[in-house]
């Protein structure tokens, strides 16, 4: 009689269980299988697993049209690994604390390296989603010799800026050559280089934004002008300003979200699946010819993979609302890899006004391997109220794509792993010299 209660409880455990592992597997079931093909004639059977702006882009409610041939191909779903990476979630984010604000916003203490929230759950779901995303595996650095940013407005006018960059880790690091802590690190976590090579009337115009590693103190972003021959600093506030004369703002740049951790609320939303570009070659992924009027990727530059994503809705934090651009911003968080693959945004009065596509295109980096969290990219954002689209992908039409770590050392002959040279302020100095 003592064992009954017992032997029910644990009877109703293991069909809650079940239960659960049964939709967990039929939502997997639920993802579009390998082998289908997307068209603008079968669109809509697929819409729950697109975001609100790509279902528009398809139904043709936008300022540009696919074209009636237009196919998503489906390929593979692959899985990627960051050895290093995994053993520093498993090492330090037991240590991970959340950190109430004065403010009403949110950040860490006791972050070291690897993934801040294994499994993120309530309370703030959402914001340690965010978080991760912010500290998601990356190559302490990462260069490019030419991307390559299409501009094209309602009337098809198009122009093309090429630049380089150098993106770098200073803290935080998940390199098993590397130490956790850049020697040269002085409190920056992250540093972010742009420079134009073309066209020639703004070439050598370049920005460079550094991140701390104290996250409740703002990001410096700094401009150099060729015709003052002097860099300025912008506003902390101006996360609403071009980057070099694009669709995307300080903000939408370093895949879809740049940071900033503890000016934000986040609501998890639900889980789901999404279509995501990995497997490109990169000369085929840098070649304009390989997209349509709209800037998105036609079938030859490679399948599309269903990637599970965790949902979030995304907004400042009420005592930071005031003169910001975008009143929500619902991102398409790879549950696996932690990277933003989708943006909608929304203005202030709610109302859609962009979408932006974020692929990662997998490479072997030096002693991690072939990961989708190589730093190279496609990524396009399509401004619906102004009829503007704008692509900007890490490959040259050469190939020439973005590396990490060592083998940026020599790059076309450059060395982009002098911080001195790309990552810090005094770098500025020396362009045009």
């Amino acid at each position: 009689m003592g064992s009954k209660p017992f032997i029910v409880a644990y009877v109703g455990l293991l069909l809650l269980f079940a239960g659960g592992l049964a939709s967990a597997q039929e939502e997997e079931a639920a993802a579009v299988k390998p082998g289908t093909v997307i068209t603008m004639q079968n669109w809509r059977q697929y819409k729950d697993y697109m975001p609100q702006g790509l279902q528009l882009l398809f139904a043709g409610k936008t300022p540009w049209k696919l074209e009636p041939t237009y196919r998503m191909v489906i390929g593979a779903t692959h899985h990627y690994r960051w050895p290093t990476y995994e053993q520093n979630t498993e090492k330090y984010s037991g240590g991970v604390k959340v950190v109430a604000l004065p403010d009403g916003g949110h950040m860490i203490s006791g972050y070291i390296a690897g993934l801040p929230f294994p499994n993120p759950n309530a309370p703030l779901r959402g914001w340690k989603v965010l978080v991760n995303t912010w500290y998601r595996p990356l190559p302490w650095e990462e260069c490019s010799p030419a991307w390559h940013l299409y501009r094209r407005d309602r009337l098809g006018n198009e122009n093309l800026t090429v630049g380089s960059q150098s993106y770098r880790e200073f803290s935080h690091i998940s390199d098993p050559a590397r130490p956790i802590t850049d020697p040269l690190a002085q409190g920056i976590y992250y540093s972010e280089f742009l420079e134009v090579a073309e066209p020639e009337q703004a070439r050598y115009t370049a920005q460079l934004t550094l991140y701390y590693d104290q996250a409740t103190k703002p990001e410096a972003v700094f401009v150099f002008i060729p015709a003052l021959r002097r860099s300025l600093r912008l506003s902390s506030a101006a996360r609403c300003s071009p980057v070099v004369g694009s669709d995307f703002t300080q903000d939408d740049v370093h895949t879809g979200w740049n940071g900033g951790i503890v000016r934000w609320d986040a609501k998890f939303l639900r889980t789901g699946f999404v279509p995501s570009l990995v497997q490109v070659d990169t000369k085929i992924g840098g070649q304009r010819a390989n997209y349509d009027d709209a800037l998105m990727p036609e079938p030859v530059v490679g399948d599309w993979e269903m990637r599970p994503v965790d949902i979030i809705s995304v907004k400042r934090i009420p005592s930071q609302r005031a003169g910001y651009c975008y009143g929500n911003r619902v991102m398409y968080i790879d549950s696996e890899t932690w990277a933003n693959l989708w943006s909608d945004l929304y203005d202030v009065n709610g109302q859609y006004w962009k979408l932006q596509m974020i692929n990662h295109p997998g490479a072997k980096v030096p002693l991690v391997g072939y990961t989708t969290d190589s730093g190279r990219f496609i990524e396009m954002i399509w401004d619906y109220q102004s009829g503007h689209v704008s692509g900007v992908t890490s490959a040259a039409p050469n190939g020439d794509d973005v590396k990490g770590n060592s083998d940026c050392e020599n790059y076309n002959g450059v060395n982009y792993t002098l911080a001195n040279k790309f990552n810090t302020v005094s770098a500025l100095a020396t362009i045009m010299r």
